[in-house]
This record gives C-alpha cells, structure tokens and sequence, in this order.
C-alpha cells in the first residue's frame, strides 16, 4: 500500500475533498503548487513547480511511490481563443512531461501514476454506447484529452502504472458545473440544450474521489476507466430532473443551436456533446458507486446546501 503520495493540481473542488479522504486513510501528502507562500493546506508538505516554466522543486520526489495529477486549465473558464485553447492542452501534456522528467532526474521510485482525463475524449457521438476501448471522437476536446493521456501514458515506458479517469460532469453542493446548470432554472427560464437528446455522464464528487483512492490502492488497475455513473441522462431528462429537485418550471421548448453558438461562441459544444459512457469497466473492478439514481443524489445535494 502506498504510504507517502505526491499531488499536482489538487487544489480545486475534486482535489481538495480527495486529500481531505487520502488524510483521513493515513497517507501523507506531498503537493505541488504554483506558490508554496500563497498557499497554506493543514497536515500537507507543499512544494512550488511552474508548468509553463518547466521549473519543479524535486524534493517533493522524496520518498514518493503514487503520483496523482489532476492539472489543467479549466475548459470552460475563458472564451476559446488560439491562445486559450493551446493553454488548455498544454497545462496537460506539459504538467506530465515536468515530472515524468523529474521522475527520471531524481530516480524517484515511483510505481504509480493516476491522471485525471475527460469523456470529452470520445467527442460527440449521439447514442452510442461508449466503453474504454471505443476510439477517440474528433474535435478540440478529443485532441485535447488524447494528448492529455498520451502524455500520462509516458509513465509506462518507466515501468509505472499508470491509470487515467475520464471524468464526466462533477455533481457537488460545492461547486463545479452544476450551479451553472441550475442557474437558468433558478431564474425560471431552464430549457433542455439543442436537442436534448444528448447524453451528459454525470458523477457524484463522493463517488469520484472514491475512484482515485481506489485507483491508488487497487494495483490491477491499469489505463483508461470512464469516470461517470453507470446511469448517464439526456440533457433534456437531466434538465427535467433537476427543475423537479428545485422546484422550478421547465420549458417546453428547447433552446435552438444557434442561440447557444451566439452566447458561447465555439465552446458552445460543451453543453451539446452526446456521450453515452459506460461504467462497465470500473465495476467490473468491485467499485461500488453510492450515487446511482440521478434524483436521489441531486436531492441529495440541495438537502446538503439547506
């Protein structure tokens, strides 16, 4: 069992609560950050390193065997430019290159390497069923994730273990995609997207941190597992849902392409990809998700936020 783990881009939603569990197992945490004097986290070692300056202090290899890395840039944060795009890809690819790098100066004796990735990797493919050995789809966020898990694949030809999760929507009272999703309800003007027939794999946060620690400590673990529920929902079942959990009215007129091309411009496929994941994989791993049930586990979350 690994004992001491090393932590890069771990200080947002997903990565706070998953260092928070790995504490609580007795495990000790190194973390990489951007500034160690701006930054202060209870019981973790924290160490600078700069992704786009390829700078990284290599004491924080000391003693490690697991890496965990959920850096990147956030895909929805800023208009997607040429720069922003290659940002996006290259807070990925370039993250893994500097420690696989350090890896090798330092000898560090690494045996595990546990990369965050995306359903995005499978692009838009309408209903069909998506497993792990489906090909990648096409697009910005396929190159994307593609790259991305090429660049964790590298581990591989030094002998690591390396396990990726292409995560689906994070559902969480803290934050993440669904007070975005919710807002239009709340203002009494949520509709379904496009379509609505859209598949959105979504994924309650408990579950998915749950799946990085057991990536951590199942050791038959190896390559991609899709990070989402085994019930994934139409845009148009999700939006429904979540107005009855909110008790709030939904249209019954969806909001055309084109509108949602005008607001957000090319990333206005985010909301439209249809990704039917399935979670086959991880189950047949013993994993046991807790949230299964769309309605219950966004119930689950607004009772929380009372």
């Amino acid at each position: 069992m690994a004992k001491k783990i090393l932590l890069a881009g771990a200080t947002g939603l997903v990565g706070e609560q998953l260092i928070a569990q790995l504490l609580n197992k007795g495990y000790q945490i190194n973390l990489l950050v951007r500034n160690t004097a701006k930054k202060q986290v209870k019981n973790v070692q924290l160490y600078n390193w700069d992704v786009y300056q390829q700078t990284i202090d290599e004491k924080a290899f000391e003693g490690i065997d697991t890496i965990i890395n959920l850096t990147g840039e956030g895909i929805a944060d800023q208009p997607w430019t040429a720069q922003r795009k290659q940002q996006i890809i290259d807070s990925r690819v370039k993250s893994a290159e500097l420690i696989f790098n350090a890896i090798k100066s330092t000898n560090a004796a690494v045996k595990h390497y546990i990369s965050a990735s995306a359903v995005g990797y499978y692009g838009d493919r309408a209903d069909e069923i998506l497993d792990e050995d489906s090909l990648p789809g096409t697009g910005f966020l396929a190159d994307c994730c593609v790259a991305w898990e090429k660049a964790a694949d590298q581990g591989i030809a030094l002998g690591i273990r390396v396990v990726k999760i292409r995560i689906g929507i994070v559902l969480s009272s803290k934050g993440g995609a669904l007070p975005t999703m919710a807002k239009p309800i709340n203002m009494l003007v949520g509709a379904a997207l496009g379509s609505g027939k859209q598949w959105l794999p979504w994924i309650h946060i408990d579950d998915l941190v749950n799946m990085f620690v057991k990536a951590v400590e199942d050791h038959q673990m190896f390559d991609a597992y899709n990070g989402s529920a085994p019930s994934p929902a139409t845009n148009k079942t999700f939006t429904q849902v979540l107005g009855k959990v909110l008790h709030k009215p939904i249209w019954p007129i969806n909001v055309p392409k084109f509108v949602l091309k005008a607001i957000l411009g090319e990333m206005s496929i985010l909301p439209l990809l249809s990704s039917n994941t399935s979670a086959q994989k991880i189950l047949n791993t013993g994993f046991q998700f807790r949230y299964l049930d769309l309605k219950e586990t966004l119930e689950t979350i607004y009772e929380h936020k009372k």
